[in-house]
């Protein structure tokens, strides 16, 4: 088999949502896949300091903060946070509309002081089902480093994380910012609840994916994407052979080449066999 490009969402995919530890069995995979030549790189909305404890693993790069900080080995290949107007912005519209926030520097990562009040009131087996939600549960319980908002100092913004209960809590968001920013929402079914993030239209993880291509010379023919929810879709739909985890959203897997088994049963293991990287 020709050398592939192989990208892996994080949350849900790698690891359960807000964990730090991959499955043994998905580590032997990326290892097996490595060694016949092949380069598996960390494909997430995590900013770059919420992804950094899985590269002691020996990932051959990240696309992070979906597609907004891209690096090859230890080589910065793109770096577009936003402005900082446009993230004073969408703090003050998204706060006038009573949505919840998180701000993803490079660096740190800041959240509304009461986001653990609005998380645990939406504690129902259907919101479990959402890898964004769980991902900010485990952060609140400690096991991700996210900050007080009233902490941010300034630095740059890559991406804002959203919940809600009304998608009409958005109107003044969206018409300050939907020309340059998607709203990318996921419906959590307890309570009408709504998940997503705010993401510079000039960048998402399918052109972070195409970036890498172009860097390394190598066709978009020989990339694979593991993915689980919506936040998953530009990968998805951009590389060669899509695949989506069992525990993923019904939509994603209609559209994906292939669904795996979930990540808590040795999903990515079995897909990797699957495709011949191992």
């Amino acid at each position: 088999m020709e050398r592939k490009l192989i990208f892996l969402d994080i949350d849900g995919t790698l690891t359960l949502p807000g964990h730090n530890e991959p499955p043994e069995s998905a580590l032997r995979a990326i290892r097996a896949a490595q060694a016949k030549g092949h380069l598996v790189f960390l494909c997430s909305g995590r900013n770059y300091a919420m992804l950094s404890p899985l590269l002691q693993y020996g990932f051959d790069g990240v696309v992070a903060g979906a597609g907004g900080y891209v690096t090859i080995g230890d080589k910065v290949i793109y770096d577009m946070p936003m402005s900082r107007e446009d993230t004073e912005t969408a703090l003050r519209t998204l706060h006038n509309g009573g949505v919840f926030c998180t701000i993803e520097a490079k660096d740190c990562t800041y959240g509304d002081e009461k986001l653990d009040e609005f998380l645990g009131a939406h504690n129902s087996a259907a919101d479990r089902g959402n890898s964004e939600i769980e991902r900010w549960r485990a952060a609140l319980a400690g096991q991700l480093d996210i900050h007080p908002i009233s902490e941010w100092d300034g630095r740059p913004i890559y991406k804002v994380v959203v919940m809600c209960l009304e998608n009409s809590q958005l109107d003044e968001a969206r018409a300050a910012l939907e020309k340059d920013y998607a709203f990318v929402l996921q419906h959590v079914e307890a309570k009408g609840c709504l998940n997503g993030e705010l993401i510079n239209r000039k960048y998402d993880k399918g052109r972070g994916i195409l970036r890498i291509c172009d860097a390394l010379g190598m066709s978009v023919e020989d990339t694979i994407g593991f993915g689980d929810s919506m936040n998953d879709l530009e990968m998805i739909q951009t590389v060669h052979t899509s695949v989506c985890m069992e525990n993923g959203a019904e939509a994603l897997k209609e559209i994906s080449d292939m669904v795996c088994p979930s990540v808590e049963e040795d999903g990515l293991a079995a897909g990797f066999a699957r495709l011949g990287l191992v």
